[in-house]
């Protein structure tokens, strides 16, 4: 074997055996990081779904009304009620309403929703006012239903006797006869005006 076929052997056979080179590694993708990359970005969206829904429910809130004594109120209606006093019915009925509610926001009596004898049975056992406030209250609901039930047609100057007797049982009892302090104000209020008076149940 010539010198030339040897090295032409040994180059053919060199040719054969060579080794490539490494190739860089491969990257395996990791599906747990792309979970948990899933996962933050959900948490972060809900987050910022909640926070402008808590946002927005604090602003559609209508703002709170400030609490209104029950007296101060009743003196409302009452001084509402004397643009009706031309008209005998509709005044009483507003005057004799504003009453009942006025003591039934101040001593709980359930005055709006019984008939006039029915309440008064109940004021006769009532500690909250004294027996010449009870006697007056009396008359003046009795009044009141003359005018509203047997058409009986008073003087304007008898109207706004009605209206003083009111007026009067408002000032008597916004006080505590003790501890000469008004008493708590309820949880909420919003004063009514006289059409809605004009509703309620005499």
């Amino acid at each position: 074997m010539t010198k030339t076929n040897l090295a032409t052997q040994l180059q053919s056979a060199a040719n054969t055996n060579d080794i490539r080179g490494i190739k860089p590694p491969l990257e395996i993708p990791n599906e747990w990081l792309w979970l948990w990359i899933t996962l933050v970005v959900l948490i972060l969206i809900a987050a910022a779904v909640t926070t402008w829904l808590l946002l927005r429910k604090k602003h559609a809130l209508p703002p709170l009304l400030p609490v209104v004594p029950p007296n101060v109120r009743a003196k409302q209606r009452l001084a509402e009620a004397l643009q009706f006093i031309s008209d005998p019915n509709r005044f009483c009925t507003l005057v004799a309403n504003t009453a009942r509610i006025y003591l039934e926001e101040r001593f709980n009596l359930r005055a709006p929703e019984r008939t006039t004898e029915e309440f008064l049975v109940e004021l006769r056992t009532s500690p909250h006012l004294t027996l010449d406030q009870k006697q007056s209250l009396g008359t003046f609901l009795e009044s009141c239903d003359l005018v509203k039930f047997a058409r009986f047609e008073p003087t304007e100057t008898t109207l706004r006797q009605l209206h003083d007797a009111a007026l009067r049982l408002v000032d008597e009892t916004q006080f505590d006869p003790v501890t000469k302090s008004p008493p708590p104000l309820p949880s909420a209020s919003a004063p009514a005006g006289a059409a809605e008076i004009v509703n309620r149940r005499s």
